[in-house]
């Protein structure tokens, strides 16, 4: 596996995108935001979520870098704070790995 952290210290968002995700983390029920975020029936796990939320944010933000009016700067916070949280909860081996 990839090592994610290493791979979100390199990306560059806003700073305000972070800050509000940061925030939003206090918040995060992965039980009902992950099934809604990834449209699963379950949550998955973190080694199969996070890659997931990866490439759904990645989307985003060459959406939003385009301009295009189909940009939703909601979502974008939501996968953010899913994403974050997420990699939380990997364990310290496959953070790393």
């Amino acid at each position: 596996m990839s090592d994610f952290r290493q791979m979100l210290a390199e990306i560059r968002r806003p700073r305000l995108l972070i800050r509000a995700a940061r925030f939003g983390m206090t918040e995060y029920n992965r039980d009902r935001d992950l099934k809604r975020l990834l449209a699963s029936d379950g949550p998955a796990s973190p080694e199969r979520a996070v890659p997931q939320l990866i490439a759904e944010e990645q989307k985003l933000e060459a959406t939003r870098q385009a301009g295009e009016a189909g940009y939703s700067l909601t979502r974008h916070i939501e996968i953010l704070i899913a994403l974050l949280s997420e990699l939380r909860l990997l364990p310290r081996s496959e953070q790393a790995a």
